[in-house]
């Protein structure tokens, strides 16, 4: 008995050893466009070994506007716009192990997945709501986080 009391003591003080509390630093990263610099969150905030990003919507950065076409056409900015943050984190979307999908409308759910599916081909964790209103009225937003 004494012996698997040590041996199990032995495993916790290994595992517990190994970790870093609370000295893991954390980084708040202001967006790489500079006409986003002032926004009142940060575009990405990194951990030891996760990224998570600000939610996007359709909007065109480079324009500065909403996407037209429907919610397949902001779906597909809205990804195009997660691809370039990872980009500057030199990462991409095969390294999203989360993302979170806000609907303005859960009738939209098809046609958003047929798109989401040429982008997300390793199927990383999803949670996919509606609501009854969304930023700069978007039809989608949607957020990731992703393994450094």
């Amino acid at each position: 008995m004494k012996v698997r009391t040590l041996f199990f003591v032995l495993v916790l003080a290994l595992i517990f050893g190994s970790c870093n509390h609370g000295n893991s630093e954390i980084v708040f990263h202001k967006s790489h466009e500079e006409k986003r610099q002032n926004t009142p969150f940060s575009d990405v905030v990194e951990t030891e070994h996760l990224l998570f990003l600000t939610g996007q919507i359709g909007r065109d950065h480079s324009k500065g506007i909403l996407v037209e076409g429907g919610i397949k056409a902001e779906t597909k900015q809205v990804i195009e716009n997660i691809k370039a943050v990872l980009e500057h984190h030199d990462l991409d979307l095969s390294r999203v192990v989360k993302c979170t999908v806000i609907l303005g409308d859960i009738n939209d759910f098809s046609s958003f997945n047929e798109v989401y599916m040429e982008y997300f081909p390793l199927k990383p964790a999803r949670t996919t709501f509606a609501a009854s209103g969304l930023a700069g009225s978007a039809k989608i937003e949607i957020d990731v986080i992703a393994a450094k």
